[in-house]
């Protein structure tokens, strides 16, 4: 959450030539409403449900960049469908969580003690990122052009 997924994808997309989507922009553009209203008014195993099958469609039908909400990698099938893919995953510590969202109340996950979920949250997770990265980059005290940059070079792509 809040590590630069959207705008580090939206760059590499550009420098490659290549269409972005987004899964989080998916859910809400077919829901009509944010993720954040859908886990209050459903709860997370409803979203959870949507994400799946956002994640699915996406990596089916999307030859381009592709960015997955963070909670996205939860799911086993999800893992399975990302395996043997070039997937990057973009590290970031809880200081720099802080820096650069606040940890507001956008964020569901987040509500309550939003410094200790989100360590929770890394540590639950974070071996899962692991799992199916080809590459992980670090975007602490990094701008977006510069992890866009690492991001190739991890991959080892050229741009268009």
């Amino acid at each position: 959450m809040g590590v630069g997924k959207s705008t580090v994808g939206r760059l590499l997309a550009e420098r490659l030539g290549a269409g972005y989507r987004d899964t989080d922009d998916d859910i809400v553009a077919a829901e009509g409403r944010t993720i954040a209203d859908i886990f209050v008014d459903e709860g997370e195993p409803a979203f959870r449900a949507l994400e799946k099958q956002a994640v699915r469609t996406a990596v089916t039908g999307h030859d381009g960049v592709l960015s997955l909400g963070g909670g996205a990698i939860l799911d086993e099938d999800t893992r399975t469908l990302l395996a043997g893919q070039p997937v990057v995953y973009l590290s970031m510590d809880v200081e720099e969580a802080v820096r650069r969202t606040g940890l507001g109340v956008a964020r569901p996950l987040l509500a309550v003690n939003p410094r200790k979920q989100w360590r929770e949250l890394m540590e639950a997770r974070r071996h899962l990122y692991e799992e199916v990265a080809e590459a992980v980059v670090a975007t602490d005290g990094r701008t977006p052009e510069e992890v866009t940059e690492a991001v190739l070079n991890a991959l080892e792509l050229k741009e268009a």
